[in-house]
C-alpha cells in the first residue's frame, strides 16, 4: 500500500512537472528560423529598394528641388545637398518620376529648355496648384546621376500620344544625330542619359484613363512597338500599368495578350489603409488601428504570391518582373495642411510596415525585381521630411538604410516558425525575416517583430555554414506612436543591438516589441 502511495505521488509529481513545463513552453515559446545558408541562387535586386517622386504636394518643389537661385538652402543645380547626401547614404537605387496620376497629364516638352520660357500648368490631380515646369527632364535625370540612382520614367498614355512618348525615349537615349538628340544638345546635354526603365502609363484602370484590361493591353502593345531602344545598351525595360491590389484578372489579361518580348515588367499597387473614407491619424492611433494596418501590410505576401502565380502560367522562366511601384502606409493628412498634398508624419508603425514589406519582397526576389515606396519626400510614407531649411529622416528612412545590406546580395532561403501577435480574436505572425549573403561573403539577417507588447525570443539555425561573430543594429522606441519631429529630429535612430548570441550551436535572439533588427554574421 505504501508502495502504491509512493507510485501515485511520483505520478502526480511527474504530471505536475509536465504541466509546469507545458505552461512555461507556452509562455516562453520560441520562434524558430532555419537559414539554408548554402542554398542561395537568386539575387535580391537592389531595385526592390526603390523610391517614388511625384509632382505632388512638396515632394518635388520644396522637397527635392528648391531652385538654383536659393540663397538659404545649399543645393546643386537646385537640388538640396542635404537630400542628396541622405539618399546616397541610404543607397537609393532607382527613382520613379513624374507620377503617379500626374504622369498621365504631364507633357515632357513643357519641361525642357530655358526655365523662363517654359509654360505653366495646373496640377489637376493634387491640389489644383499651378506649376511652372521648372523641374523637368534634365533636372530629374541629372539629379539621378548625382544620387547614383537609375531613373524610372512613367510615360503619359492617358492624355499623351505614341509620338510624344517615342520622342521622349529618343531625347533621353539616342547618341547619334536625330531631331530629339539635336534638341537635347541644344538644351545643354550632348551625351544621352540612357534611361532603361519606362512605365507605359500609370493606373490605367483609374486615373490613367479608366481603361478596361483588354483595351489597355492593346494600347500597351501599340506604345511599346514605337518605343525603340535608341542604342541604350541592355535595352529598355517596358513596364505595364498593372493591377490594384487583388485584381488578378488584370494581370492575367496583360500576361495573356502581350507578347513576352514586349513586356519587361507588370506593375502592382498596394497601400496599407484602414478605411479609404476615414484613414485615421499618422501618429494618434490605437492598438486596434495599428493591428488593422499590420493586417493590410501583411496582405502584400498574399498579393505578391498570387500575382506571381498568374504570371508563372504564361512566363514560367520568370523573365517578366513583378514591379510593385507604389506601396506604403496611407493616413489622413496632418492637421492644417492641404488635403491634396498628402503630407503625413511617420511613426514606428511605418517602420513596421517597411521592415515587414521588405522582408516579403526579398523572399520573392525571383519575381519581384523592382519596387518603389510611395513617396520619397513629404508625401505619404516618406523617408525624408523638409521644412524650409530643415530636414529630418523618418523611421522608414532608417529601416531602408539598415536593410540596404541586401541590395544585389544572394537570397538565402529560410524556414520560419513564428509565434502569433494576438489582438482580440485575431492574430498575425509576430516575426518576419529574410537573409542574404553579399559579394564579400558576409551574411545578413533582417528581423521584424510587429507585436505591440511582447518581446520575441528567436532561435536561428544555419545549414551549410558556421559563423564566429555576430553584430547588429536595432530600430525601436518607447511607444509605437513615436516619431521624429523638427523639434526632436533624432528621437528614433538605429543603435547597436546586443540581444543576439551563439548558444549550443544556434543563434539566440531576443527582439523587443515593435522593433526592426539587422544582424551581420561572419
Amino acid at each position: 500500500m505504501l508502495s502504491m502511495k509512493k507510485t501515485f505521488a511520483h505520478c502526480y509529481l511527474l504530471m505536475g512537472m509536465i504541466l509546469s513545463c507545458s505552461i512555461i513552453t507556452k509562455t516562453f515559446a520560441q520562434n524558430k528560423i532555419t537559414v539554408e545558408a548554402d542554398q542561395g541562387k537568386i539575387t535580391i535586386s537592389k531595385n526592390i529598394y526603390g523610391h517614388f517622386a511625384e509632382h505632388l504636394g512638396h515632394c518635388i518643389y520644396g522637397g527635392f528641388y528648391v531652385g538654383d537661385t536659393s540663397k538659404t538652402i545649399p543645393n546643386t543645380d537646385g537640388v538640396r545637398n542635404d537630400v542628396i547626401a541622405a539618399l546616397k547614404k541610404m543607397k537609393i537605387p532607382i527613382l520613379r518620376w513624374p507620377g503617379g496620376c500626374f504622369a498621365d497629364t504631364y507633357h515632357w516638352k513643357d519641361g525642357i529648355g530655358p526655365k523662363d520660357k517654359r509654360p505653366n500648368m495646373v496640377n489637376r490631380w493634387w491640389g489644383g496648384v499651378t506649376e511652372d515646369n521648372s523641374f523637368g527632364t534634365h533636372d530629374f535625370l541629372n539629379m539621378c546621376e548625382l544620387l547614383g540612382a537609375e531613373p524610372y520614367i512613367s510615360g503619359n498614355v492617358g492624355s499623351g500620344t505614341v509620338q510624344e512618348l517615342s520622342d521622349w525615349v529618343q531625347y533621353t537615349n539616342f547618341k547619334g544625330r536625330s531631331p530629339m538628340s539635336d534638341l537635347r544638345a541644344a538644351n545643354g546635354r550632348v551625351e544621352p542619359w540612357k534611361v532603361k526603365f519606362w512605365g507605359i502609363g500609370n493606373e490605367a484602370w483609374g486615373c490613367g484613363g479608366n481603361m478596361r484590361p483588354d483595351y489597355y493591353a492593346d494600347e500597351y502593345r501599340k506604345y511599346a512597338t514605337f518605343m525603340s531602344d535608341w542604342g541604350n545598351s541592355g535595352g529598355l525595360m517596358r513596364i505595364a500599368s498593372g493591377a490594384s491590389d487583388a485584381d488578378y484578372h488584370w494581370t492575367e489579361t496583360l500576361m495573356k495578350n502581350i507578347p513576352l518580348d514586349m513586356l519587361g515588367g507588370v506593375a502592382m499597387h498596394h497601400y496599407s489603409v484602414l478605411d479609404w473614407n476615414k484613414k485615421g491619424s499618422a501618429t494618434d492611433f490605437s492598438e486596434a488601428q495599428y493591428f488593422g494596418i499590420m493586417k493590410q501590410a501583411y496582405k502584400m505576401e498574399e498579393l505578391v504570391t498570387k500575382h506571381a502565380a498568374v504570371m508563372d502560367k504564361y512566363d514560367p522562366e520568370k523573365k517578366v518582373a513583378l514591379v510593385v511601384d507604389e506601396w506604403g502606409g496611407w493616413y489622413d493628412v496632418e492637421p492644417g495642411t492641404n488635403p491634396g498634398f498628402l503630407y503625413q508624419q511617420n511613426s514606428m508603425r511605418d517602420a513596421m510596415i517597411a521592415g515587414l514589406t521588405l522582408n516579403i519582397f526579398n523572399n520573392h526576389a525571383d519575381r519581384v525585381r523592382v519596387a518603389n515606396l510611395a513617396q520619397c519626400i513629404n508625401v505619404l510614407q516618406s523617408v525624408i521630411l523638409t521644412n524650409k531649411e530643415r530636414m529630418i529622416l523618418t523611421p522608414t528612412y532608417h529601416v531602408m538604410e539598415m536593410y540596404n545590406v541586401h541590395q544585389d546580395a544572394t537570397l538565402l532561403p529560410l524556414i520560419i516558425k513564428t509565434d502569433d501577435y494576438v489582438f482580440g480574436n485575431e492574430k498575425l505572425p509576430a516575426v518576419s525575416a529574410s537573409a542574404s549573403k553579399d559579394k564579400k561573403g558576409v551574411t545578413h539577417i533582417t528581423l521584424t517583430n510587429i507585436d505591440a507588447a511582447k518581446s520575441q525570443a528567436i532561435s536561428i539555425d544555419f545549414t551549410g555554414a558556421k559563423f564566429k561573430t555576430v553584430s547588429g543594429r536595432i530600430l525601436t522606441s518607447k511607444k509605437l506612436q513615436d516619431y521624429n519631429s523638427f523639434e526632436q529630429p533624432q528621437k528614433i535612430m538605429p543603435v547597436a543591438f546586443t540581444g543576439a548570441q551563439f548558444k549550443n550551436g544556434s543563434l539566440e535572439v531576443k527582439l523587443p516589441p515593435f522593433s526592426v533588427v539587422v544582424l551581420t554574421l561572419e
